[in-house]
């Protein structure tokens, strides 16, 4: 599956949380971020005052904000096509900054990056992992393959 290359050349805003987005095969797109501001990273662009600090990124050509929020130019490119997507997504991280993740999940999803199988959080926390070549003829790890390594 290919993922189309666009090109984000400029934009003018508006209407509050409403850009015109201009893109180098000469199209446009207007959109309306606000149902999409959400979460960690898009929640701050509420602040109308912070969302019109909007700028082109010259390197990746897309938008971007002082945070480092932005989009992926093909999103905004085909924006009707994935807006559904987005807004819904917007929709599930407002419940969690309202009452937090589920319970279980949380306790879940903090012990898978807390600590390898068979290891506690505890010694986790305590340990490094050091990661070295061993002999593939003899599956074992030398002083020599050790010091080479390091």
């Amino acid at each position: 599956m290919s993922h189309p290359i666009h090109r984000v050349v400029g934009f003018e805003i508006v209407a509050p949380y409403t850009l015109r987005v201009r893109f180098e095969d000469a199209t446009a797109q207007t959109i309306n971020f606000e149902p999409v501001l959400a979460g960690e990273l898009y929640a701050p662009l509420r602040d109308v005052r912070f969302f019109n600090r909007v700028s082109i990124d010259s390197e990746v050509h897309t938008l971007v904000w002082p945070n480092g929020a932005d989009f992926d130019p093909a999103t905004l490119h085909d924006w009707p096509h994935h807006e559904q997507a987005l807004r819904e997504r917007a929709k599930h991280w407002q419940e969690i900054q309202v009452r937090g993740p589920p319970r279980k999940a949380a306790q879940q999803s903090r012990r898978r990056r807390s600590s390898p199988p068979g290891v506690s959080s505890k010694q986790a926390g305590l340990s490094l992992t050091v990661l070295v070549p061993f002999s593939p003829t003899t599956d074992k790890l030398t002083t020599d393959d050790f010091s080479r390594s390091c």
